[in-house]
């Protein structure tokens, strides 16, 4: 079976190299035929999307950020969402806790084991200080990815390590000593690389003895969220995702469904007439709901403060566009880079309604 399965995967390659060299020759054809249709990607354009760092740092760009401002960057940027310490679990699942320096020592997090912990949070689980760093420079902040420089996702994660107890409060983290850092991880010796995908030379895994033993003879896949977490942050078909086939399913009920939404490029179409649109395409809905509280406050309770004073909608723009905290609790919403008129649009959709 090995021998047949290894002649079609050097079948499988020939064909595969013949695809790319024949396709190589046509689109270097196409390009010069067709002037104006396509080009080739500049350097510049493939370095900005060449932005992964991989387990052995290839990719990790120059840098250095403290732990002091990872703290400044983390309480106006990211402690809305994941809380001061990176404790919350208002809107995501922990990233600190869970974690002991004997864990630290040993490189397995020996609570992800115990029945009784009620949490597995990031720290716990990742293994390597470079999926931290790819994720927070790819992806944070949730309402402006791809914002911070190299030397804020530095800073911010050093501030996380701190938190956890790898690194004092003086410390600051670079590109010349990351690698040390991953040699302090909490569950670092918890993935294992015992496995063709790790080991990029090795043979496929065709026998699949790990996974063929004991299978159950018959399999019913589903999915639920418990009665207790279904609507923890609001009704999900109130919070409208404006890309993909479905909106969000209701959760106020046991049996939610689905209801199909318009397409990505009609809202984009919409997106400067309708203030509706300007809000969720802007992330507001991920701390704000019609008639429930998530992060913020809901939209029913701002009209119900707003709506009847002065001057209301200039006071809200301002405080829109400014961020601020202590009227609806201490969690603080940050400022937002939107037009003055955007941002006046989405205040008056809140207060009126059109």
């Amino acid at each position: 079976m090995f021998k047949l399965v290894n002649q079609h995967m050097k079948s499988l390659f020939v064909f595969t190299f013949l695809f790319a060299v024949i396709f190589g020759v046509f689109a270097q054809e196409s390009a010069s035929s067709f002037q104006g249709i396509s080009r080739f990607a500049t350097p510049a354009e493939v370095k900005a999307w060449d932005i992964d760092v991989r387990p052995d740092f290839k990719g990790l760009p120059k840098g250095s950020g403290s732990v002091e401002k990872g703290q400044e960057i983390w309480e106006g940027r990211c402690a809305s969402c994941h809380g001061t310490f990176g404790e919350s679990n208002s809107v995501f699942t922990p990233i600190v806790g869970g974690v002991t320096s004997k864990d630290i020592e040993i490189g397995r997090v020996a609570s992800l084991t115990d029945p009784k912990q009620p949490q597995r949070t990031t720290f716990m689980k990742v293994a390597t200080i470079s999926s931290l760093y790819d994720y927070i420079y790819r992806a944070m902040p949730w309402n402006a990815p791809r914002s911070m420089s190299a030397d804020d996702t530095f800073a911010v994660l050093a501030y996380l390590l701190n938190l956890v107890e790898i690194v004092p409060d003086d410390f600051t983290l670079s590109d010349q000593n990351i690698a040390e850092i991953q040699k302090k991880m909490p569950n670092r010796n918890g993935m294992t690389q015992d496995h063709g995908l790790w080991r990029l030379n090795d043979k496929p895994d065709v026998h699949a003895k790990a996974c063929m033993n004991n299978c159950a003879q018959e399999v019913k896949v589903t999915s639920f969220l418990p009665d207790y977490a279904r609507n923890a942050h609001g009704n999900l078909q109130d919070q409208n995702r404006i890309f993909g086939p479905y909106r969000g399913v209701d959760t106020t009920n046991g049996s939610p469904k689905s209801i199909p939404t318009s397409i990505a490029s009609s809202v984009v179409a919409e997106k400067n007439q309708d203030p509706s649109v300007l809000f969720r395409s802007n992330t507001c809905a991920a701390c704000h709901a019609q008639n429930t509280k998530i992060v913020g406050p809901s939209l029913e309770s701002i009209k119900s403060k707003y709506a009847t004073q002065a001057n209301a909608i200039d006071t809200l723009s301002a405080k829109v566009k400014n961020g601020g905290s202590g009227v609806w609790g201490q969690i603080p919403m940050p400022a937002n880079n939107l037009p003055d008129a955007d941002i006046k649009k989405i205040v008056t959709w809140i207060l009126t309604g059109h």
